[in-house]
């Protein structure tokens, strides 16, 4: 078994926090409020996010040597979808679940 550092755990940790939340969000808030929350490419976001953020946790778990590219592009992904959703209004918590896992990921990715 490979030994995970704190700092990669805490990017483990925020990934999985970040899937959690943009994947209950959009299945839950967004379909209720409807509107620009259901907007194709809004949702679209907010999915590929939840995606990327546990296939980068699955890839630190794993020990991949790749986790870094992973870690790399979910960064991208968790801004673009912390900007989308803090336009649509209404959505602070999935903000802030994107921004801190890019920040973390950013730092792993380094």
């Amino acid at each position: 078994m490979h030994h995970i550092s704190q700092d990669m755990q805490n990017c483990i940790d925020e990934c999985l926090r970040c899937h959690s939340t943009c994947l209950s969000m959009a299945m839950s808030h967004c379909l209720e409020k409807g509107g620009q929350h259901v907007e194709p490419s809004h949702f679209r976001l907010m999915m590929a996010c939840a995606e990327i953020c546990q296939t980068s946790a699955n890839f630190m778990l794993m020990g991949s040597e790749l986790h870094k590219r992973t870690c790399a592009v979910c960064a991208e992904v968790c801004e673009e979808c912390a900007r989308n959703c803090e336009q649509v209004g209404d959505m602070q918590e999935c903000v802030d679940a994107c921004r801190r896992c890019a920040e973390s990921c950013r730092n792993m990715a380094a």
